[in-house]
């Protein structure tokens, strides 16, 4: 039986500012019409022997992992991490809820690009037999370029369809990308994994016993949300926090590289993203409503209004709702580094989108200055809002679309369009959407604090109350 593990925790900054950390890169359609983690649960669904996947996620990514989950027709296991504590005890935690039944763990990262599925799978079945004898198996993508972005593993000693790490090679200058693609035997590290459960825990007890401890505390102590199991905090987060590389895969005898044939790519820049999509005559890749002119070489997104661009080459610019990238193609894996210094001057443009999806529907700020706030909302048919008070602001409801019942303090009405309702400060009050079309309504914000953390839910159907 195969388990498949996908790693949902990254928060992909280099792609900004369509990823953001609460809608981060995996959840969002780049290279095609689904979300990188699904295409990624596509590719394993069809592989013989697996079973439902299983998700490991940041706590606060669980409604969007569900619903993409839905989407799809597929359900399986949502493990939820408190904190983010790198591969290795992602992988734990996968292990130790298999431990009894022991499958093969095909761990992948959520957010990769890789085509085509059929020597996908040719690769992961040659990879089985060798992670049933007890091997820590990890796929090295057969390179086509001296590339300085990815970091390598060199190949040793035949072992069946693969060979023995010899070493693990950080990324490298282009000097020594060239000599490693001219002698042979060495391969991308694609961060691709295939092991027995019983394996990975004997070599992570051999090597990070600290580790091993905090993510049986954490399993043990876990708890059922829903259809989510919530790791228990305390625990998770006394965790050390390392990759799988460095934990155990640098220091075990155990690791076996099995050679991938495909187009692979982690994503990790705007200028990966250029080599991935499809080019028009001058080069140019481009989503949304763009129109160039004399335009070459270029990276160019706009999901939110009209980008237009005339004479230039090379760029990267993407638009959305609240920022705008431009950058040098070439230049564009320092978005990072643009990205920590928003962090620091403590943009709200680093964290979200100005539309926030919630696992009722979403919400869009439209308008802000002092003491007042306008958003458009958006509830999904049969979804309803927690029941909550605001100490420090007064909302007035107006419906523009569907049908809304509200509670509204003691007062219990059904609104259609263009019927509204006032919410005075520290009324409790509801919003549900009981018909069968999405209910759309601007909520217009008064007071002297409008930020989401003046929210107190006294009851919630997605038990939000324990976060």
């Amino acid at each position: 039986m195969i388990q498949p593990v996908i790693l949902c925790g990254g928060c992909g900054s280099r792609l900004w500012p369509l990823s953001r950390n609460l809608y981060p890169k995996q959840f969002l359609a780049l290279v095609g019409e689904k979300t990188l983690f699904q295409e990624t649960l596509a590719r394993v669904a069809g592989l013989p022997g697996a079973c439902a996947p299983m998700t490991v996620c940041n706590i606060e990514h669980r409604f969007i992992v569900a619903e993409q989950l839905r989407s799809l027709g597929l359900a399986g296991e949502i493990v939820l991490e408190p904190a983010g504590r790198n591969t290795a005890p992602a992988i734990a935690v996968a292990a130790l809820r298999r431990e009894e039944s022991d499958p093969v763990l095909l761990v992948l990262p959520a957010d990769h690009h890789i085509e085509p599925r059929e020597d996908f799978a040719r690769a992961v079945e040659q990879a089985l037999p060798l992670a049933e004898e007890g091997r820590l198996v990890t796929f090295g993508i057969e390179p086509t370029r001296p590339e300085t972005g990815y970091g390598y593993i060199r190949g040793g000693r035949p072992r069946g369809p693969g060979r023995h790490i010899d070493a693990f090679v950080e990324k490298p200058d282009a000097e020594r990308a060239g000599a490693m693609l001219a002698a042979g035997g060495h391969y991308w590290n694609s961060g691709i994994f295939a092991l027995k459960a019983s394996a990975f825990l004997r070599e992570l007890e051999r090597f990070q016993p600290e580790m091993l401890a905090a993510c049986r505390r954490a399993v043990a102590a876990g708890k059922t949300d829903l259809d989510f199991i919530r790791l228990d905090r305390k625990a998770f987060e006394a965790c050390p926090g390392d990759s799988i590389d460095y934990a155990v895969m640098e220091k075990t005898d155990k690791g076996v590289v099995v050679p991938m044939s495909v187009r692979w790519s982690d994503l990790g820049s705007w200028h990966a993203l250029f080599e991935a999509g499809q080019k028009d005559a001058h080069g140019n890749v481009t989503h949304g409503d763009v129109h160039l002119h004399d335009a070459r070489g270029c990276y160019l997104d706009s999901r939110d209004k009209l980008l237009t661009a005339v004479g230039v080459r090379d760029l990267v610019v993407v638009v959305t709702a609240d920022a705008v990238l431009v950058a040098d193609k070439d230049a564009s894996p320092r978005v990072k580094e643009l990205v920590a210094g928003l962090r620091r001057e403590g943009r709200p443009e680093v964290d979200s989108h100005r539309k926030v999806y919630r696992p009722w529907g979403a919400y869009e700020t439209t308008d802000q200055a002092d003491r007042f706030k306008v958003k458009r909302i958006t509830v999904n048919p049969g979804q309803i809002l927690s029941l909550q008070k605001h100490h420090h602001r007064a909302e007035h409801w107006i419906v523009v679309r569907g049908t809304a019942a509200i509670v509204n303090g003691d007062t219990e009405l059904v609104l259609r369009e263009d019927q509204s309702t006032y919410i005075p400060i520290g009324n409790v009050h509801r919003l549900e959407n009981p018909g069968r079309i999405p209910l759309n309504i601007i909520e217009v914000q008064t007071g002297s604090y409008l930020e989401e953390d003046d929210i107190v839910r006294l009851d919630d159907v997605y038990n939000r109350l324990a976060d």
